[in-house]
């Protein structure tokens, strides 16, 4: 006798929507884009600093491609928030990915002519691949559960690793193709980011349906599209899932703490592994060798994302986050003293820094989700990683002018010292939380008679 039928989801006249297949599904899509994806971000950052120097003609001003790129990036990160809200995620990515082929595109011409001011403009335009690039991370939680939107986010980071470890080895291969073409060898690693960039916007445009954010608006409705369906429907109706009426499930605490994190985090990352290409260069190392170095840097940033989303679900998203304070403070203390000669120390310095922004990044936007109702949900993560961009476009521009000023040594430190703010900006919630469960489960006080 044949058992009961697995459940699949909500009925949809004759035809079940398996939210769990949809699922798997935005999941594989998601990979695949963010694998391009990976490796346009990873191979602008390998150069960038090196192309501003070489065009610009100082060391002083060799922060301000990660600076342009960044803050082209927060401006990205709210533009990519607002249309995802408007018409779901897959139009936002896909838009975003889209700038940032341009903006690929463009700093190769801008190398080629030597026009410094378009290169500033074509920066500015790359920087919306690396906010897309961390957009995407929420895509792959809207239809999680809440007990696994860690390892969703994971799954999303991960796939970017493979993509980021292979565009940085390409660095030699792609200025050689560029020296062919009678332009600057540095400007070649950007041919393959708007190669990259502009694939991953063709797998989303194509590939992402149904479109998650749209979708979990319609089950919280409780009017699940039908399998296989698009849901994207222009987003107005789609703003108001019942549960969130009145801003309902708002924790706006939590909302503070993730974004705060994910900020601090990124600021140490960028300011660190921006100079670090620098310091090799000044120190006798080839571009092969900055190429390693970034590539085990980006590799860390994403490959430990599974097991940091399964820490992040099972003991917690803010001991997660504590645990990147520690960590990005060991990678400031290596890399300061790590003997200039040695490529090992720097990597596995550069190591630590991209697992503790992993940490941060992995645990603050689990809590941010947790934290957030639908309504608005997009919206309020694109403004995060607006102020995220921010950060990274000030630690971009700053550690120039540090590094230039005093040495790579008080840079890597200061960054190091800098993330111990994560651990005592923990605390007070996590007293505070404690505290309201004992009031929840104290003894009503007797009334006066």
């Amino acid at each position: 006798m044949a058992g009961p039928p697995a459940a699949a989801g909500p009925d949809v006249g004759a035809v079940p929507f398996d939210v769990a297949a949809v699922q798997r599904r935005t999941l594989r899509v998601l990979l695949a884009s963010q694998v391009l994806a990976g490796a346009g971000l990873a191979a602008g950052v390998t150069v960038g600093a090196l192309l501003a120097e070489d065009m610009l003609g100082s060391t002083s001003w060799s922060g301000l491609p990660a600076a342009l790129f960044t803050l082209g990036s927060a401006v990205a990160a709210a533009g990519v928030g607002q249309l995802s809200q408007r018409l779901g995620r897959r139009a936002g990515l896909a838009a975003g990915y889209a700038v940032g082929a341009l903006g690929g595109g463009l700093v190769v011409v801008a190398a080629a002519v030597g026009h410094i001011p378009l290169l500033l403009l074509a920066l500015l335009l790359y920087g919306s691949g690396t906010a897309t690039n961390l957009q995407a991370r929420y895509s792959g939680a809207d239809l999680a559960p809440a007990d696994r939107r860690g390892r969703a986010v994971s799954a999303i980071l991960v796939g970017t690793t493979l993509g980021a470890v292979v565009g940085p080895n390409l660095v030699g291969t792609m200025g050689l193709l560029a020296a062919s073409l009678g332009i600057r060898p540095l400007a070649g690693p950007f041919i393959l980011a708007a190669v990259a960039y502009a694939s991953a916007a063709v797998v989303v445009l194509t590939a992402l349906r149904p479109d998650p954010l749209l979708t979990a608006r319609a089950l919280a409705q409780g009017a699940p599209p039908q399998a296989g369906a698009d849901t994207s429907t222009g987003g107005q109706g789609a703003d108001h899932a019942p549960e969130d009426a009145g801003r309902a499930g708002l924790d706006r605490p939590a909302v503070r703490l993730g974004a705060f994190v994910m900020v601090l985090t990124q600021l140490v990352m960028v300011a660190i592994m921006t100079m670090t290409p620098i310091h090799l260069r000044d120190n006798g190392h080839g571009l092969a060798a900055a190429g390693v170095v970034i590539s085990i840097h980006i590799a860390a940033m994403y490959l430990p994302s599974p097991l940091s989303g399964w820490l992040a679900d099972r003991v917690g998203r803010r001991p997660v986050m504590a645990a990147a304070g520690t960590v990005l403070l060991a990678a400031g203390l290596v890399a300061a003293t790590a003997p200039a000669h040695s490529v090992a120390a720097l990597a596995f310095a550069l190591a630590l820094l991209g697992l503790g922004w992993n940490l941060g990044l992995v645990g603050g936007t689990a809590l941010l989700t947790d934290a957030l109702p639908l309504r608005g949900r997009a919206r309020t993560q694109g403004n995060v990683d607006v102020g995220v961009a921010i950060a990274g476009a000030g630690a971009g521009l700053g550690s120039g002018l540090l590094m230039a000023a005093t040495s790579y040594t008080v840079l890597a430190l200061s960054g190091g010292l800098a993330a111990l703010a994560l651990i005592p900006a923990l605390a007070p919630t996590s007293l505070a939380r404690r505290r309201a469960r004992r009031n929840r489960h104290a003894p009503p006080p007797v009334a006066d008679r």
